[in-house]
Formats: C-alpha cells, structure tokens, sequence
C-alpha cells in the first residue's frame, strides 16, 4: 500500500500551495498543512491555483509543529525533509510507501528545531550558484520520484 504524505511547513505563498494541492489532488496524495500559514487558508488565490481539485484532496491542517510531531509520533511516520542544505540527493534516496514529505517555507525553509527532527534529509542537485527551484516544482520532482520507487504508479 501506498500512503505517502506531503507536508507544508508554514507556508508562505497561496498560489504554490493551491499548485501542491492539485498535484495531490491527481496523484491521490495526502497533504498536511503545518500552521500557522502567511495567508488565509481560503484566499482566492489559493483557490484559482487549485481549481476546483482542492475539494478532491485529503487535507489534514496542524496547528502548531508541536501538534503535528505528536501527530506524526502517534503514526509512526517517517518524516523526510526536502533542503537545500541536505547533502544526499533525492533521486538516491530509499524511499519508503508511508513517508511524510516535508517541504519548507518558500521564505525561509524550516527552523533547525525542526530540521533536527527529520529523520532524513534530501536535497534536488542545482547547477551551481543557484538557491532553489520553485516549492511546488521541488514538491513534485520529490513526490514523483517516492512515487516511482514506491510503486505508487
């Protein structure tokens, strides 16, 4: 069984999460949203990214980081955090069927309290001097990739 999950930590801009969303949406993928947002949950412009594909995600909101690690230590989940400062690239990462993906603020990715707490780390190799792709691209290059390995296809 496949039950992969996508984490958003706090996230900052609503037209990527509607974008992650969708992709949810059509890849059958959960999605957990860490709280507190930079915007509100029902923008309209988080609404027209996710057209009308948000209503068909499986959408589970935390309202603190603390709320969602008891969340998480309650299922037993692996939590593997996409970072540009991780050393090991996704594409050689082991994958497992119920990992939880985590992806950090487009502003500022995740605090060092909570890149301490993943289990593992990944980064997506760049051409050099580059800082980072764009969170829903980075979230469906990782999500694809778990996907391919699990046998989620």
């Amino acid at each position: 069984m496949n039950d992969l999950r996508i984490a958003l930590y706090q996230p900052d801009i609503p037209g990527n999460t509607g974008t992650i969303l969708r992709l949810a949406a059509c890849l059958g993928v959960s999605v957990d949203i860490i709280e507190p947002a930079g915007f509100d949950l029902s923008d309209r412009n988080l609404k027209r990214a996710g057209m009308d594909y948000i209503a068909a995600v499986t959408l589970t909101r935390h309202v603190s980081w603390e709320r969602f690690e008891a969340w998480r230590a309650d299922t037993g989940r692996r939590l593997v955090l996409a970072s540009t400062r991780a050393a090991e690239p996704y594409t050689r990462f082991a994958f497992q069927a119920d990992d939880i993906l985590l992806f950090g603020r487009e502003s500022a990715g995740v605090p060092d309290h909570v890149h301490d707490r993943a289990d593992a780390r990944i980064v997506i190799p760049m051409a050099p001097g580059q800082r980072s792709l764009n969170i829903a691209m980075a979230t469906a290059m990782v999500v694809g990739e778990a996907m391919r390995q699990t046998g989620a296809f």
